[in-house]
């Protein structure tokens, strides 16, 4: 039988960013340092598969930190956790490494920097998300949380109040834009972050999509179901007005979809593994007669540095010498 050809168009760029990098190769070196197990609080990163292969090779995942003996490694995951966490490790004699993203460590820098201005402080990101609940738990005082345009029309405030924002990094420019307008229609006296300090890697992926959709007739998206950037990046395609799917890996395709379309295109949430993205071509392939090609794009070269808790392990467990035969 003759497979239908099609043509498998890459998102440029797609998958892991520096952070996830760092997060993973954190919780690598450590069970290269200490040997397993080694403790790490929640998901390193959201993505299945990462968690799968880092708990194969030794590592723990807890929900919360008395789940963790004391004195063992703790890693805090890529998202942030809040200052009552890192005070419980410290009671708790743990050794921690924060695998925190810089970028989300930044944020946190920003909104004490503004309540210490005496603004009142809005944080823009969804209730619930692991980043919101770690960025929220970083600042003193008051933060009032915005995740829509309404909940800006709701804010107990002084029309004329002194206003700041922040913003959750797995959102875009464009994701916030709205949000943001809202809150300078509504006061007098509002500051925020520049463009520039918006998450990088959520843009490019984002940007890339949008590019994607001129070419494609179909976009799927490789990540998994509670990744925020993942899901907008789905979103973003059907706002483009492709049929737009979200998928783990390649045992997620349904070949109905494939029906009638000749231009797939492919990209893959920050925190998923390029393996899963070739996994995903070879289940097409098993279907059609596709060939591969990368849309011009992005190149990151962005590289985060790891902690120097990280060195200061490695160095209180020195790992006994190979030996090999002569």
């Amino acid at each position: 039988m003759t497979l239908p050809t099609a043509k498998i168009i890459l998102a440029q760029p797609r998958g892991f960013c520096a952070g996830v990098i760092r997060a993973i190769d954190i919780v690598d070196k450590a069970l290269d340092a200490v040997g397993k197990p080694v403790f790490v609080r929640h998901e390193i990163v959201h993505n299945r598969h990462v968690v799968e292969t880092l708990r194969a090779k030794g590592a723990v995942f807890v929900e919360e930190l008395d789940e963790v003996p004391e004195g063992e490694v703790a890693v805090f995951s890529a998202h942030g956790v809040g200052r009552e966490v890192e005070a419980e490790a410290q009671d708790r004699n743990l050794s921690v490494l924060d695998a925190t993203c810089p970028l989300v460590r930044k944020v946190h820098f920003q909104g004490r920097r503004y309540v210490k201005q005496g603004r009142n402080l809005v944080l823009i990101g969804h209730a619930g998300h692991p980043e919101v609940v770690g960025t929220l738990g970083q600042i003193d005082g008051k933060v009032w949380l915005a995740g829509t345009v309404e909940d800006v029309d709701a804010l107990d405030l002084p029309l004329d109040a002194p206003i700041a924002y922040v913003t959750q990094t797995t959102l875009s420019v464009d994701d916030t834009r709205d949000i943001i307008a809202a809150l300078q229609a509504r006061f007098s006296d509002v500051i925020g972050p520049d463009v520039k300090d918006i998450c990088y890697a959520t843009q490019n992926r984002q940007t890339a999509v949008r590019d994607l959709a001129r070419v494609a007739d179909m976009l799927l998206v490789v990540g998994a179901p509670n990744s925020s950037n993942s899901n907008r990046l789905r979103e973003i395609g059907e706002e483009e007005g492709l049929p737009s799917y979200l998928i783990e890996d390649g045992e997620g395709l349904d070949p109905a979809w494939l029906d009638g379309v000749s231009r797939i295109g492919l990209t893959a949430g920050a925190s998923a593994p390029e393996k899963l993205v070739q996994g995903v071509i070879a289940a097409i392939q098993q279907h059609m007669d596709a060939t591969v090609e990368t849309l011009d794009g992005i190149e990151e070269t962005i590289e985060f540095r790891l902690p120097p808790e990280l060195r200061r392990l490695s160095a209180a467990h020195p790992q006994p010498p190979v030996h090999t035969e002569a």
